[in-house]
């Protein structure tokens, strides 16, 4: 994550950052020790990670000019499977977005008490890419590429709009 500020500072427009597979732990893909895998070990480095580089950017003036977003391809199962691990649970996910102008600070949405189900303020995966691409200045709306047979395809679908929260 120091490396990806440096690059900022250097004005490279987009940095991906993925870790895995640093510790003793099976990465992110917790389907057996979750417990003491993700507190022991990958929420601390999460955590002290994301933390300096939101303060970083906060002290260099950044925190208008960039755009952090810490997500997942999914949820994990709210119930135990196996040997204290969670399964894939694409119904209920979570994202941390901060700096680019953002109106940070808040919690959009919320899960029943075992974090299963969504009971307040669903949100979607287009909404989440608008708000970034909002954030960068691009129109979300407008942005396209091509399917395999040269068609324009939308990056967002048209009915997804930024989250007006973070607006």
């Amino acid at each position: 994550l120091l490396l990806a500020r440096r690059l900022i500072e250097r004005d490279v427009s987009f940095v991906g950052v993925h870790f895995n597979n640093m510790t003793k732990c099976d990465g992110w893909d917790t389907h057996k020790n979750n417990f003491s895998c993700l507190r022991g070990e990958l929420l601390p480095i999460l955590d002290s990670g994301l933390t300096n580089l939101v303060v970083d950017l906060h002290d260099r003036g950044l925190q208008n000019d960039v755009s952090v977003l810490a997500w997942g391809e999914f949820g994990r199962s709210p119930t135990l499977q196996g040997v204290d691990g969670r399964d894939h649970w694409p119904r209920v996910n979570s994202a941390l977005l901060a700096g680019g102008g953002m109106q940070t600070g808040q919690v959009i949405g919320g899960t029943d008490r075992l974090g299963g189900e969504v009971i307040s303020r669903p949100t979607c995966t287009g909404e989440v890419f608008a708000t970034i691409y909002k954030c960068c200045g691009l129109d979300a709306s407008r942005l396209t590429g091509t399917d395999l047979s040269g068609r324009p395809l939308h990056l967002v679908d048209r009915a997804h709009t930024a989250l007006p929260e973070l607006l």
